[in-house]
């Protein structure tokens, strides 16, 4: 079974970036697309982006499109979330999970401990 396991975040001012990684072990990430979730303070988690397996499909919740970017390493087994512009309402724990091709819908009910993302007014 896949565990998957997010790093990279931090505090950072707003208009800042910062660049979130999903590490897969246990086993390769397979033909599997995967997706970055967030869940803000008080709030329930919600889709951010989604990348298939080939990378050829991607999708971004409108509220990150033109500032965060998916991509995927295969050589590293790794699944990175470029973030630019941050902006407050973009504070939240962020979470890597599997999805079915570029689902907004998480194909797994197991979470890592995610990385918390921090954007300073």
């Amino acid at each position: 079974q896949v565990r998957l396991v997010e790093s990279g975040g931090g505090l950072v001012q707003v208009g800042g970036s910062l660049r979130l990684s999903c590490a897969a072990s246990g086993r390769p990430f397979s033909s599997d697309g995967t997706g970055w979730f967030r869940q803000a303070p008080g709030k329930e988690r919600e889709f951010v982006a989604a990348i298939s397996w080939s990378g050829r499909s991607i999708a971004y919740v409108d509220s990150v499109k033109g500032r965060f970017t998916i991509s995927r390493d295969y050589a590293k087994n790794m699944v990175y979330l470029q973030m630019n512009s941050l902006k407050p309402e973009d504070t939240a724990v962020y979470y890597c999970n599997l999805v079915r091709g570029t689902s907004r819908t998480p194909a797994t009910d197991a979470w890592g401990q995610g990385t918390a993302v921090t954007v300073s007014s």
